[in-house]
């Protein structure tokens, strides 16, 4: 009984942080069994997972825009436009793949500052300088596809970023048809992901912060390591990872890193909590302001150019609609619209929550229409959970 009283404390406790992690169970629970299993197949959580990349990018930008206090509607057309960019100058200015991406990358972080500027200098409300930006860069990408419509990716080793898979370990001959590669990656992680633990445990119990009784730490512990286990076998039985996964979890793990065991990260949360406080603790809110836009707009490059490898191609509509998924998940995920509370891993379960509603509703030949009013009822009721949470807590 200790065992589950402890359970009922610690969610009751850290309902805002556990509370996303088991909405994702239940929607994929609700839709495995609705579907006779087909959803949870290997090549379904694939290609869910490859579907989720180019959002979760995005998200994980728009949850240090949000934790400011600012948001972006730029990025969506800014991603279609710069992976038209990527496009051309592959297809046109015949530019080797190594040096499109942080080329491009480099034009998105201008674009960000660029979108940031009038809202650090001026004051200026991010909600306008940023609807400015979103006129802007969607003339943008109609101009440079006007004359052709669709441009045609024909660079193999830009087009496997959003469609190729790791390759295996040669030579292995157990568990044949399983990628090995794959469940040796998810054993490393979950090795590594315990080690943090430990050892984020014993950093609180030397400070006196509180820390979770040990039955709840053991269970914790097990519960995430047979999750990363789980999620890998299902991958090993198909292809394996995704370059785009791959992409996907490097890059959460370094925003993770930077917004968590940094100064610039404490420094950012600083500045959403309360700008004026910081301001007069010695931050520098204006260069917080604009290092958090131009990461935006180097994230939104990097969605574009995986959205285009995706595609093949680049397109006309490429773009529409990214900016509002992003800060869907985002929400979803945890982040406050209040600003100064949010972490960039519940964007990934954020941008995870909405991709398996859609995957989940396809599966069952629910209408799009229908789709939208459930995304948006979801959508509805994490802000509401948020309201809610924050007003308990005072």
């Amino acid at each position: 009984m200790s065992f589950i009283n402890n359970l009922k404390k610690v969610l009751r406790q850290n309902i805002r942080e556990y509370g996303m992690f088991i909405a994702l169970f239940l929607i994929m629970l609700i839709f495995t069994i609705a579907t006779d299993g087909i959803f949870i197949s290997s090549r379904n959580i694939s290609n869910l997972l490859n579907q989720t990349g180019y959002i979760a990018v995005l998200a994980v930008g728009m949850t240090l825009v949000i934790i400011i206090g600012q948001i972006d509607l730029s990025v969506g057309f800014l991603a279609g436009f710069l992976g038209a960019v990527a496009a051309i100058a592959m297809v046109s200015w015949k530019l080797p793949v190594i040096v499109v991406i942080p080329l491009v990358m480099g034009f998105g972080a201008i674009a960000g500052v660029l979108t940031g500027l009038p809202v650090a200098k001026l004051g200026i409300p991010s909600f306008v300088a940023s609807l400015a930006g979103w006129l802007i860069y969607r003339g943008a990408l109609q101009m440079v596809t006007l004359k052709t419509g669709t441009i045609i990716i024909p660079n193999d080793a830009f087009n496997a970023i959003g469609n190729g898979y790791i390759p295996d370990i040669p030579g292995l001959d157990f568990l044949p048809g399983a990628h090995k590669l794959t469940l040796l990656l998810g054993i490393i992680a979950i090795a590594l992901f315990i080690f943090n633990e430990i050892r984020s445990r014993r950093k609180k119990k030397e400070y006196k912060f509180d820390i979770l009784p040990v039955d709840m730490f053991i269970f914790q512990v097990m519960f995430v390591s047979l999750l990363i286990f789980g999620i890998t076998w299902i991958l090993a039985g198909y292809n394996g990872l995704s370059w785009t996964v791959v992409i996907m979890l490097i890059v959460t793990a370094a925003y993770h890193y930077l917004s968590s065991e940094t100064v610039l990260g404490r420094y950012i949360y600083a500045v959403g909590g309360n700008p004026e406080a910081a301001e007069l603790s010695g931050i520098n809110v204006e260069k917080i302001i604009l290092i958090v836009f131009g990461s935006m707009g180097m994230l939104a490059a990097l969605s574009g150019m995986l959205f285009a490898s995706r595609l093949q191609s680049a397109t006309t509509t490429a773009g529409q609609l990214f900016e509002l998924d992003a800060i869907a998940a985002a929400y979803v995920g945890g982040v406050s619209a209040a600003g100064g509370v949010g972490k960039v891993t519940g964007s990934i379960i954020g941008a995870l929550v909405m991709t398996s509603l859609t995957s989940g509703m396809n599966l069952m030949g629910i209408g799009i229409s229908s789709q939208y009013i459930v995304r948006g009822a979801v959508l509805a009721l994490a802000v509401i959970f948020d309201v809610a949470t924050r007003t308990r807590g005072k």
